[in-house]
């Protein structure tokens, strides 16, 4: 070796001396340990990377049954899922026996007794609850068959004997527009009239066809059923024939052949051009005795049923008569529908008598055919002939007797007769008055309700309508009676005229101890709902109630 090359090797060795760090440790050999720490590091890396990227289909699926199954890595370990020593066994299924074997067991003695035992058992069990049931209808009480009832059975009959009076319309149309308000009192009849041209005491000017122009004119009186018919009221014609005149209702007794033949053709004109659903008269009994041949086609007339009209038609006889006996013989006679009579007006019959001919009618006619009223439109008014006092007593009376109730219009409000036998009718308007007058207002419309609750429950009330009637209790002054259908609940009503209170002691068979106020003309002393003692039964003077009470078998 020269000079010259020592010299720069020596230089370069020098120069790498300077290059290095004074404080650096010396150089290590990389072992193989470390060598896989930095693979594994890499590979990590690459991972991350790939978990960046979206993943694929298959990648997902992949992931998915990762996930069901558990993760089988975290964190570089490695999880296994040991199966359960209950898994690892198989289970064993019971299937029962087979057809053959069940065909085998089922031959044995053993269980074709069994079978026998149980079907034996079923069909006396079911014989056992068959008998029971059929032993039960046996046993049980039967209903009563529903007696053959009209319309007119149906609640109470309301007369307007003069047009004029009764709405400041003073005809007819005035008549239709109060439908509403006697629709309100369940009333289910309407008597209308006399309105046709009759000069009083003038047969020969008699014109049964024309309406009086005062009361209105055909036009309107067709309108009037129609509006009627739809609140379900019938209507009710009253062609007495000589209705203003002082003669009698039929003229005289050389008149009476030629009127009730001319009434045959008037009839056949008003139930088919009119459309009315009855025919009121007057004075039948002279009818039915001068001439019974002309009666029977007048009866045949009004009563036969046509395809024209749906449902019966009613004719009435309205007579003077008052005892029992005489109204009890002109129902037989005449034929009648109904017969309004003067059996119940006041005068000097007593309590005592008056239940008894209430007794005679009703156990001498099937109910059906009494009527019950103070008398026909020209009798006068309720208040009128029993006094305001005694108005709601005579309601609770007619409303609750075995058979039809017949009211003048105006009862209901307790109107009073002034001058003559039509006064004006009383309309309210709602409006509040002073003094005297608002009292008087007040006792019409309390007046008017007690009437309406009486007519709507004798409406629905079974007992009411066709029960049998039953006098439990009867005085020179007062009277009780029971109304009693099948297995409906029983009402019982009692009334005292006297000006003192009274005492009924009610003791029967057919009674309970206590009963319910269904109505009272006293609101005050036996309030609605309360309790009574039938045994101890007090009323104040001129007071009603109606009671009621359950059957109970």
């Amino acid at each position: 070796m020269n000079t010259e090359e020592t010299s720069l090797e020596l230089k370069d060795a020098a120069e790498t001396k300077d290059a290095e760090p004074k404080d650096a440790d010396p150089p290590q050999v990389a072992s193989d340990a470390d060598a896989t720490e930095a693979d594994v590091s890499e590979a990590d890396l690459d991972q991350e990377e790939q978990e960046k990227q979206p993943m694929t289909a298959g990648e997902e699926r992949a992931a998915d049954a990762s996930s069901a199954g558990g993760e089988a890595e975290k964190n570089g370990s490695v999880k296994l899922k040991i199966p359960e020593e209950a898994e690892e066994e198989e289970e064993v299924k019971f299937t029962g026996l087979s057809k053959e074997e069940l065909l085998r067991v089922a031959g044995t003695p053993g269980w074709v007794r069994t079978r026998w035992a149980l079907l034996v058992v079923f069909w006396l069990g079911w014989l056992g609850m068959l008998g029971g049931a059929v032993l039960i209808i046996l046993q049980a009480p039967r209903c009563r068959d529903l007696p053959a009832t009209s319309w007119w059975n149906k609640g109470p009959l309301y007369q307007i004997g003069n047009i004029q009076v009764f709405t400041d319309a003073h005809n007819l149309k005035g008549v239709e527009q109060k439908v509403d308000s006697l629709s309100k009192l369940k009333v289910k009849g309407l008597v209308v009239g006399p309105i046709h041209v009759a000069p009083a005491d003038e047969a020969m000017s008699l014109r049964f066809e024309e309406i009086s122009s005062e009361a209105g004119n055909l036009e309107q009186f067709k309108s009037l059923v129609q509006a009627a018919h739809k609140k379900g009221i019938n209507v009710i014609l009253d062609l007495t024939p000589n209705y203003q005149g002082s003669s009698g209702p039929w003229f005289s007794n050389t008149t009476v052949t030629s009127v009730a033949e001319r009434l045959k053709s008037a009839l056949v004109f008003w139930l088919n051009e009119g459309g009315v659903d009855g025919v009121q008269l007057s004075g039948v009994e002279r009818v039915a005795s001068v001439v019974p041949s002309l009666w029977t086609d007048i009866r045949a007339i009004v009563q036969n049923q046509t395809n024209e009209r749906p449902g019966k038609r009613v004719l009435i006889g309205v007579t003077d008569r008052s005892s029992a006996e005489d109204v009890s013989s002109l129902l037989s006679s005449t034929g009648v529908d109904l017969l309004i009579s003067r059996v119940l007006r006041p005068g000097d019959m007593d309590a005592t008598e008056r239940a008894q001919l209430i007794q005679h009618l009703y156990s001498s006619h099937n109910q059906t055919k009494l009527a019950w009223s103070l008398g026909g439109r020209a009798e006068g008014h309720l208040a009128s002939l029993v006094g305001p006092a005694l108005v709601k007593l005579y309601h609770l009376l007619l409303l609750t007797l075995p058979g039809t109730p017949v009211f003048n219009y105006g009862d209901e409000i307790g109107l009073m007769d002034e001058d003559n036998k039509f006064p004006k009718m009383l309309w309210d308007s709602g409006k509040e008055l002073n003094g005297t007058l608002q009292e008087e207002r007040n006792q019409r419309l309390s007046c008017r309700s007690f009437f309406h609750s009486l007519s709507e429950l004798r409406g629905k009330e079974r007992s009411l309508l066709f029960g049998d009637f039953v006098v439990l209790f009867n005085s020179s002054s007062s009277l009780a009676y029971l109304r009693v259908w099948d297995q409906s609940e029983r009402y019982l009503a009692a009334f005292n005229w006297a000006e003192e209170a009274a005492l009924l002691e009610l003791r029967d068979a057919a009674l309970p101890k206590q009963a319910a106020v269904v109505l009272s003309t006293n609101s005050t002393v036996m309030p609605t709902d309360s309790s009574v003692d039938l045994t101890n039964l007090r009323l104040g003077p001129g007071q009603a109630a109606l009671l009621r009470f359950p059957y109970t078998g």
